[in-house]
């Protein structure tokens, strides 16, 4: 499929695979793929920023080539590193044959057909002119030594390995880069990129994700889920329920055949919603009836009205 050629049809085709965008995210999206520019996404944990690439590649038909970020990560893991036990190989049959060559033979070993091509090295290959889609998951739990390794990557599309040369993109990948701002991310490599901080969306648009996504759920139940995790996260708690949680408590809900909330079905599933045990012990009891009763009373007043 080719890229989109406005910002509405960018909303229709992360609409066409289930992904419910706000005009912001679909316009910066569409200025992504339009200029070539790769996208920094930041919010919290749960709110959809991974799930984008991952509708980009769907809805466009290019792979999806995924780096997650972590602690310590190297060259070695993202980039790219050599196959040793097939070069000791190669070295063994030469010295075999008398071949003595160093130079000769340090060419030979360092081949394309001894590179092992890691995720930032695979996402400069296209397939068919199609650039893939390479997800830079959760760059901040890296350290600022990788992210100035990123620098060349995401100006020139091209990466350099020190005994083999330039490899560059014939086609620039979409790249997506995602942060949950666990810490600042370095300027340098954020002026590169066009920028979007993912929020949690409003309640028609919650609504309209679970319609999409949960199609089972009884409508009534799906609003006052709606209702309940948008009260909930104005409150005093440590980590708000993100989307991806709104979607898990209506399907445990559906699972479990209920049509309507009740303050004993909240408490018995706040471990779906709820991740800290700090969290849970606010909401139980007196703190979710609590905010049930003014779900309740909110949707009352809306069918009256």
């Amino acid at each position: 499929m080719n890229l989109p050629t406005s910002i509405d049809a960018t909303a229709e085709l992360l609409k066409s695979t289930g992904y419910i965008a706000g005009r912001d995210l679909a316009t910066v999206i569409y200025l992504a793929l339009k200029l070539g520019r790769p996208l920094f996404l930041e919010g919290e944990a749960g709110v959809g920023k991974t799930e984008i690439a991952k509708v980009l590649a769907q809805s466009l038909g290019r792979k999806l080539i995924r780096l997650q970020c972590y602690e310590g990560l190297d060259v070695h893991s993202a980039v790219y590193e050599w196959n040793y036990a097939a070069q000791m190989i190669e070295i063994r049959l030469a010295e075999a044959e008398g071949q003595v060559d160093r130079e000769r033979l340090s060419g030979s070993i360092f081949a394309e057909k001894f590179l092992i091509r890691r995720p930032l090295l695979q996402a400069l290959d296209s397939e068919g002119g199609r650039a893939p889609v390479l997800l830079i998951d959760e760059l901040d739990r890296t350290d600022e030594a990788f992210e100035a390794y990123l620098l060349e990557v995401l100006s020139d599309y091209q990466i350099t390995i020190p005994e083999f040369g330039v490899i560059a993109a014939k086609t620039a990948p979409i790249v997506i880069i995602t942060s949950n701002r666990t810490r600042e991310v370095h300027d340098a490599l954020k002026r590169r990129c066009l920028y979007h901080w993912v929020g949690y969306p409003d309640a028609v648009r919650e609504l309209a994700i679970i319609k999409t996504r949960r199609p089972n759920a009884a409508d009534a139940l799906a609003r006052e889920v709606v209702a309940f995790v948008q009260a909930l996260r104005k409150g005093d708690i440590y980590k708000a329920p993100g989307v991806a949680e709104t979607l898990d408590w209506v399907t445990a809900l559906h699972e479990l055949d209920c049509v309507s909330l009740d303050p004993q079905m909240v408490n018995d599933t706040l471990g779906v919603l709820l991740k800290y045990q700090d969290d849970i012990a606010r909401m139980e009891g007196s703190g979710a009836k609590r905010i049930l009763d003014q779900v309740k009373d909110e949707i009352r007043h809306m069918q009256k009205t």
